[in-house]
């Protein structure tokens, strides 16, 4: 039996629903995108289908928000075989504990994006009076997004080798024959940006709750340029979200019980997990995070003892209140995903209590202070104000000045504020630092990694999953090197 691509799978999976009406499809107010649109309502649902897409277990709604923490040194686990542990320890190869499920989620959100923008641009072609600008843009801006997920993934980060292999670039809505190659890391930046910019002229800057508006088009600009090393665009992209004033940082008093909260003052973008649809339950990410024995959780994730220690700086940090004990008697559980300690989030099942933070507020401030320091004519100040916004989270601190804010500083400040919330990873592989991890609490097998990597490991970019390899012998020579 001929075997199917990646690709092909993602295809006839949005196809099975091309054959049903549109108004035949079951009112939980999201769907494929591949069913053809004709009025502004049809968009929305549509959009609705590609958040809930983006929202899976193998995506924002699990996997990935781990991948970065688990991978980064944030993290720790008391005990091997309770579940993604494969990601701490590196155990992955083409063929085994591929988490092949990024690159299929992946790129089906991207056909279905697509498909949205495709459908979108056809009915303007043929000169309809409806503006379907603000869900192309979202459209674009999502297939941004999800590219530069992508090629994190699976290629050198852009200020290591912008020449390397990337991913697939795929703008296109694809025949079932389609047997698409790598572009090059530089070439898929390229696309990523020119998605950005074109869609943020079509965008409101108004909240928009659970969507993609103009600030949150600038924020992932602004994360992009900073992984780009391009500091100016990066400072400027973050100082106009700031300036503008839309949203707000939490007070140290408000910070704790945000958490239970959906869309706050600093939500810029904040995929909605409402209930009764696409609630992952136990397989969720609040789940992963809860200490062993707690509602039957088995304690798959802890802070590092590193983490521990940078957080115990001040005892009196505000951002303790999230943390209760874990296994170990540290406080080392993280209970952000699930509202608080007491799991009192905003009324939803218990490990969905929490919204899916994508983008916050306090992330655009911290990318303020690296870009600041680090742009042609480094503006230190405006670095260590940037900075402080936040550290004043931990009040015994000494806050920073323009002598001392350097770029340790500012990591360590992002390692303590978005902790779980996939960042922490991407930044030691695009600033190459050295990763140590806290193999100590349990016999780990470290016949996947040493104790201590960096961005030259072979293993700190995924392989293409074997199925894609065995279908499109297009790519099958495009492997990542050692696997």
């Amino acid at each position: 039996m001929k075997k199917k691509s990646i690709f092909i799978i993602a295809l006839a999976s949005l196809t099975l629903f091309s054959c049903k009406d549109f108004l035949d499809v079951q009112p939980t107010n999201s769907t494929e995108s591949s069913v053809t649109i004709q009025t502004l309502a049809d968009a929305k649902v549509m959009t609705n289908g590609l958040m809930r897409n983006i929202a899976g277990l193998s995506y924002y709604g699990r996997n990935f928000m781990l991948y970065a923490d688990a991978k980064g040194g944030d993290l720790t686990i008391a005990s091997q075989g309770r579940g993604l542990d494969a990601l701490y320890v590196f155990n992955h190869s083409a063929n085994n504990n591929s988490y092949s499920g990024f690159w299929s989620e992946g790129y089906n959100a991207l056909l279905q994006a697509n498909n949205l923008i495709k459908s979108i641009e056809k009915l303007e072609s043929e000169g309809t009076n409806l503006d379907f600008s603000p869900y192309k843009g979202q459209a674009l801006t999502l297939r941004a997004l999800i590219h530069f997920d992508l090629v994190r993934l699976y290629g050198k980060t852009y200020t290591d080798d912008p020449n390397s292999l990337g991913v697939p670039i795929v703008t296109e809505l694809l025949e079932p024959s389609a047997q698409p190659t790598r572009s090059s890391v530089k070439e898929v930046y390229e696309q990523i940006m020119s998605d950005l910019t074109q869609a943020e002229a079509l965008l409101a800057k108004e909240k928009t709750p659970g969507y993609i508006n103009y600030y949150a088009n600038k924020a992932i600009q602004a994360r992009v340029y900073l992984t780009m090393a391009d500091y100016n665009k990066a400072l400027a992209a973050a100082q106009e979200i700031i300036n503008d004033d839309l949203y707000s940082l939490y007070s140290n008093t408000e910070w704790v019980g945000s958490w239970a909260k959906e869309f706050g003052n600093e939500s810029i973008f904040e995929i909605a997990l409402n209930k009764d649809q696409g609630d992952l339950g136990a397989s969720s990410l609040g789940f992963y995070y809860l200490k062993s024995g707690d509602t039957k959780a088995l304690g798959n994730f802890i802070a590092s003892d590193y983490f521990l220690t940078r957080l115990g700086q001040d005892e009196k940090d505000v951002r303790w209140g999230i943390y209760t004990t874990d296994e170990l008697d540290r406080q080392g559980a993280c209970y952000k995903y699930v509202g608080s300690v007491d799991k009192s989030g905003d009324g939803k099942e218990t490990f969905t209590a929490v919204n899916i933070k994508v983008i916050r507020l306090s992330e655009i401030y911290l990318i303020a202070a690296e870009a600041a320091l680090k742009k042609s004519g480094p503006d230190k100040v405006a670095a260590s104000n940037y900075l402080n916004q936040i550290r004043k989270r931990s009040p015994s601190l000494a806050l920073s000045t323009a002598a001392s804010v350097n770029e340790n500083m500012i990591l360590d400040e992002k390692s303590k504020e978005l902790y779980a919330e996939g960042h922490r990873f991407w930044d030691m592989i695009r600033t190459n630092k050295t990763i140590t991890f806290n193999d100590e609490h349990v016999g780990v097998s470290l016949s996947n990694r040493e104790k201590s990597i960096d961005r030259t490991f072979y293993k700190t970019i995924l392989p293409i999953p074997i199925e894609e390899i065995n279908a499109n012998p297009a790519i099958k020579d495009q492997q990542n090197p050692s696997y």
